[in-house]
């Protein structure tokens, strides 16, 4: 039976992941079933931690998880590692003695608690010398209720996250307030601070390099190291739709790209690069979520019959170039030798394409009857969803162990 767990990031101040929220839910639905908190904190619970794997859903980051009243009076929490979750109790929980003695007792024991949905009442003050994090939603709460929150937590040392953030303006007003982490849907398309370059693995240089420098270097290594590194994907056709090289064709594959270029020219660009951009790494999840994003359209265009599945690997990997460089996807498509069915899915969401995609975003998003849809218009069967995009998530944590 396949199980379903929805997961949001939680971002720091510096947009990079500090955690991810873990949300039940009901299969592919058209809806949240709104059922019994104690089952629904059970399933999450189970699929996240023996069946699907912590590790491949939040790559070991801190998992944000609701608790219900019975299940803190229960000590359901101390089963997990006190590092790897964050136990968030919501407005609604029954306040008494006997939830704030457990409470204290998982203080006592390391866990984090967070404050969930916060809204200040006098009957929450023995909750505030517990917490480590109050959430406060921003679309809940007036600009005056935030800063009265901001207020207290700061003057007790707790830290602030924002949820359900969704514009700039709004990141900017809690970043004013005090807000350390944040939370909602201005970041499922996280704009970079800094820059207009891409995050980098240097490892990928070195170990090209390596395989340049054999007798007869095999390109097929080569661009499977490339395919996995957004960066150098993005500048290899970026030189080969330059005014210096001659383009003759679409490119398909990297492969293509680096037989086009040569292999002297292309070792020529390899060590300009590691000259200009060797630097300190900076791992983004944006990134991880683009690797993510190639493998689950490989796989679904191969489970429809596609044989030219390198191609949705690509539209995959490129899918968030917009948000990686602070650019419209029109000026920057513009320079690169892509094939047209690719840019026409990414510009104007048109094309089979443009129908894997929308499948491979509706799942991201939980929108499980937007996914039935497509689901349908790709004539794929919906069980088997769920295993691709688990087989994604652990292909991409492969992909970036060894390339760290």
């Amino acid at each position: 039976m396949d199980v379903f767990v929805a997961r949001q990031p939680i971002f720091d101040i510096n947009k990079n992941v500090y955690g991810y929220e873990l949300l039940y839910r009901d299969g592919i639905d058209n809806y949240y079933k709104h059922i019994d908190g104690d089952v629904a904190t059970s399933e999450v619970l189970n699929s996240s931690f023996f069946l699907i794997g912590l590790k491949s859903l939040t790559n070991c980051k801190r998992a944000f998880i609701n608790f219900t009243t019975n299940l803190i009076q229960s000590e359901v929490p101390t089963i997990f590692d006190n590092q790897l979750i964050v136990i968030e109790i919501l407005e609604d929980i029954n306040l008494n003695f006997e939830i704030i003695n457990s409470c204290q007792k998982l203080k006592e024991e390391g866990y984090m608690i967070a404050l969930d949905d916060f809204i200040f009442k006098p009957k929450y003050l023995s909750l505030l010398d517990l917490a480590d994090m109050i959430k406060v939603d921003f679309l809940a709460t007036t600009r005056k209720e935030r800063e009265q929150i901001a207020n207290i937590a700061l003057a007790k040392g707790i830290s602030i996250l924002a949820e359900k953030v969704e514009t700039q303006e709004e990141f900017e007003e809690a970043v004013e307030l005090g807000f350390s982490y944040f939370q909602g849907y201005f970041f499922s398309k996280p704009v970079v601070m800094s820059g207009k370059d891409l995050p980098i693995s240097p490892s990928n240089y070195f170990r090209i390099l390596e395989e340049l420098h054999i007798a007869e270097p095999d390109l097929d290594k080569v661009a499977v190291i490339l395919e996995r590194d957004l960066s150098l994907s993005y500048k290899l056709l970026k030189l080969i739709n330059s005014a210096a090289f001659p383009i003759r064709g679409r490119i398909d594959s990297i492969k293509k790209a680096v037989t086009m270029l040569g292999i002297d020219e292309f070792e020529k660009w390899i060590n300009l690069i590691i000259l200009k951009e060797l630097c300190e790494q900076k791992p983004k999840e944006i990134i991880r979520l683009s690797i993510i994003r190639a493998k689950f359209s490989e796989l679904i265009a191969q489970e429809i019959g596609r044989e030219d599945k390198s191609k949705f690997f690509m539209m995959g990997m490129f899918s968030l170039l917009d948000v990686l460089m602070n650019d419209r996807f029109e000026n920057l498509l513009s320079e690169l030798p892509i094939p047209e069915e690719i840019k026409s899915a990414l510009l104007k969401e048109d094309g089979i394409f443009a129908n894997v995609l929308k499948l491979v975003l509706a799942y991201e998003k939980a929108e499980w009857q937007k996914l039935s849809q497509n689901a349908r218009e790709l004539e794929i069967e919906e069980d088997k969803i769920a295993n691709f995009y688990q087989k994604s998530i652990e292909w991409c944590n492969n992909v970036l162990a060894h390339t760290a």
